[in-house]
């Protein structure tokens, strides 16, 4: 018993000994940093039971959200934050410095998201943010250049296949709706995402009727800032015909309430449309789930299909490189692959 106690001490001398030589090393290096560079910019202090609000975790990240929300970056600002939520369940809301941040503590936090069942997209998803909050707060001095994600998932797997064949398009558009205009909206802002090559819901959101003129849909994608143009096409029509309003600049109605943030009501909307294209599906008895994503994801899909070149794909949707648009390509079925080496295996009959 007490050779079991003594030993335990020892351990856990040995870790305290661990951790403050860590955070000497971090400090030291912090030191030499910030004497080439100035008087520091965060300044830590002594007590680090206490995170110094500048040189905390929560704090640095909260502060760059607000900077990238600062600078028109919405959807970005929102990825951080939906992290830092994240980040703080798991830590039941305890702040730590960013000096503390290391490869142990990154790896409970994997082991903690796999135990709640988030996928491991998302959990690669996660880390990559705080990695690059990391690699920020390294720039600025505030925590030495390690590498705490080393063993924790930052890769993107292949997701499941979320496209749906032309076919299924039909029977989406052919569906009778007219006693449900709660889903027959949800169908329509599907459809309008299709017929637009993919359009992302938050563009669609902010369309002004004034984007349209001369047969021509012009907007900016707010993900990349890139100006795209659709030619304006019957169905198009039909749909902004539908839900022609007097009383808004909008094109579509998403955004419909004056005097409310829109960014909010855009995505109070965009959980409405994905909830009610769940029932949509199954009214089209389709083997795959709907959501706007799979709108753009099977415009990309349907296009390759028929023989679109990738380059064409690419630019229609916006992407600023064809590794973006190979992304919403890998998870196809097998069928175009496997027709080809059918092709290729029949000649050796």
């Amino acid at each position: 018993m007490t050779d079991r106690f003594d030993i335990s001490m020892i351990e856990n001398i040995s870790e305290c000994m661990e951790r403050i030589e860590k955070k000497l090393d971090n400090l030291l290096y912090v030191c030499d940093v910030k004497g080439r560079q100035g008087p520091p910019e965060f300044p830590f202090r002594q007590d680090t039971n206490v995170p110094e609000k500048e040189s905390s975790l929560f704090s640095f990240m909260q502060g760059l959200a607000d900077r990238l929300r600062g600078l028109g970056k919405d959807r970005t600002s929102e990825t951080y934050r939906a992290t830092l939520n994240s980040f703080r369940r798991f830590r039941n809301g305890r702040d730590i410095l960013l000096e503390e941040l290391d490869s142990d503590l990154m790896q409970q936090y994997e082991v903690y998201l796999e135990g709640r069942g988030v996928s491991r997209n998302t959990i690669s998803f996660y880390m990559r943010i705080l990695r690059a909050v990391y690699n920020r707060a390294v720039e600025k001095g505030m925590a030495s250049p390690q590498n705490p994600f080393r063993h924790v998932c930052t890769s993107v797997e292949k997701t499941a296949k979320r496209a749906i064949p032309l076919d299924g398009i039909r029977r989406i558009k052919e569906l009778d709706l007219s006693s449900r205009p709660a889903l027959d909206w949800a169908r329509d802002m599907f459809l309008f995402s299709f017929y637009t090559r993919g359009m992302s819901f938050v563009d669609m959101a902010y369309l002004k009727k004034t984007d349209l003129h001369d047969g021509l849909l012009s907007y900016r994608r707010s993900k990349t800032g890139q100006q795209l143009v659709v030619r304006w096409e019957k169905c198009m029509q039909e749909i902004a015909d539908k839900y022609a309003d007097s009383a808004t600049d909008y094109l579509l109605p998403i955004i419909t309430e004056r005097g409310k943030d829109g960014r909010l009501q855009y995505q109070s909307a965009l959980h409405l449309v994905n909830r009610r294209l769940k029932a949509v599906s199954k009214m089209a008895m389709l083997d795959t789930g709907l959501s706007m994503y799979v709108a753009r994801h099977s415009w990309a899909s349907i296009a390759r299909r028929n023989n679109v070149p990738l380059s064409v794909i690419s630019e229609g949707m916006g992407h600023e490189s064809e590794a973006t648009t190979q992304i919403y390509l890998v998870s196809l079925d097998n069928s175009l692959i496997d027709k080809a080496n059918h092709q290729i295996l029949s000649g050796l009959e």
